[in-house]
C-alpha cells in the first residue's frame, strides 16, 4: 500500500512539474496587422498636402469723379478710375484703368482712354522688383496710341499701420502716334513716388502718385504727372474724395498745350481701404 501511494504521489509531482514548466515557456499570442489598417496607414501617408495658391485675395476699388459748370462757359468733366489688385504671397498683379469724358461749350474736349499692368515680385520686402506695360489714347493731347514697357526695382521706404512710401525706379521704352506729328519712339527713365496716409482714427485719407519720366537720350523731353486725392470715408465699402491732378509733357501737337491741370470730386466703393 505504502508503494502504491509512493509511486502516485511521485508521478503527481512530475506532471505538476511539467504543467508549471510549460506555462512559463508559454509565447504570447503574434498579432498581425490587418489588411483593412494596412490601407488605411497607406491612404494616410498618401494625402496629397495643398499647394499655396499663387494668387489668394482680390481687391478693388471703382471711382466716379467729375465736376460741371454753367454760364460763360460750360464745362463738363467725368472721370472713371478703377483700382484692381490681385494678391499672393510672391506675386502681386495690379491694373489701373481710366476713362476720361469732358466737353466744353458742347465740344469735345476729352476723350481720353489709359490702361496698365504692373506685375510686382516680392513686394511684401523692402526691395523688390515689377514689370509693367500701359496702353493710352487720348484726344486732349492728340495722341492717337501710345503704348510703353518696361522693368524695374521698387523700395518699400516707410510703412506703418497709417501711412506708406514707396519709390521705384524702371527704365520703359515708348512709341507714340500722333494725329500730325511722325510717330516717336523713346527710351524714358521712370521714377515714381507713391504714398498713401491716414488721420484722424483712418476718418480721414491722403493718397498721392507722382511720376518723372525724362527721356535717357534727349533730357528736354520729359513728361510728369501727379494726382492727389483727399479721401472722407462714409464707411467699410464708399468714401467721398476730391482730386488734384497736374501732367505736363514737353513734346506736344502744334495745337495742344504742354501742361493741363484738373479738380474733380466723387465717390469710391470697393472692398480696398
Amino acid at each position: 500500500m505504502n508503494s502504491i501511494s509512493s509511486r502516485f504521489s511521485y508521478t503527481l509531482l512530475v506532471f505538476s512539474c511539467c504543467f508549471f514548466t510549460s506555462q512559463g515557456y508559454a509565447q504570447p499570442p503574434i498579432t498581425t496587422p490587418t489588411i483593412q489598417d494596412s490601407i488605411q496607414a497607406d491612404s494616410i501617408n498618401r494625402v496629397p498636402k495643398p499647394k499655396a495658391a499663387i494668387l489668394d485675395s482680390l481687391s478693388y476699388r471703382f471711382i466716379g469723379d467729375g465736376n460741371f459748370s454753367r454760364g460763360n462757359v460750360n464745362r463738363s468733366l467725368l472721370v472713371l478710375r478703377a483700382e484692381i489688385i490681385l494678391l499672393g504671397p510672391a506675386i502681386n498683379i495690379s491694373t489701373n484703368p481710366r476713362f476720361t469724358y469732358g466737353k466744353q461749350n458742347r465740344i469735345l474736349a476729352e476723350r481720353d482712354t489709359y490702361v496698365d499692368l504692373f506685375i510686382d515680385v516680392f513686394k511684401k520686402r523692402k526691395v523688390y522688383v515689377f514689370g509693367l506695360g500701359t496702353i493710352e489714347r487720348s484726344n486732349l493731347r492728340g495722341i492717337d496710341w501710345r503704348k510703353l514697357a518696361g522693368a524695374g526695382v521698387g523700395f518699400r521706404l516707410f510703412q506703418n499701420d497709417r501711412h506708406t512710401v514707396s519709390l521705384t525706379d524702371a527704365v520703359i521704352y515708348e512709341s507714340t502716334n500722333f494725329e500730325e506729328r511722325p510717330t516717336t519712339t523713346i527710351v524714358r527713365n521712370s521714377t515714381r513716388l507713391k504714398g498713401k496716409h491716414s488721420f484722424l482714427n483712418d476718418r480721414m485719407r491722403l493718397t498721392h502718385i507722382t511720376f518723372y519720366q525724362p527721356a535717357i537720350n534727349k533730357l528736354s523731353n520729359v513728361r510728369w504727372n501727379t494726382l492727389i486725392s483727399l479721401e472722407l470715408p462714409i464707411n467699410r465699402w464708399v468714401s467721398m474724395r476730391g482730386s488734384f491732378e497736374n501732367s505736363y509733357e514737353s513734346v506736344v501737337e502744334a495745337t495742344r498745350k504742354r501742361n493741363d491741370t484738373r479738380f474733380t470730386f466723387g465717390i469710391s466703393v470697393g472692398n480696398r481701404q
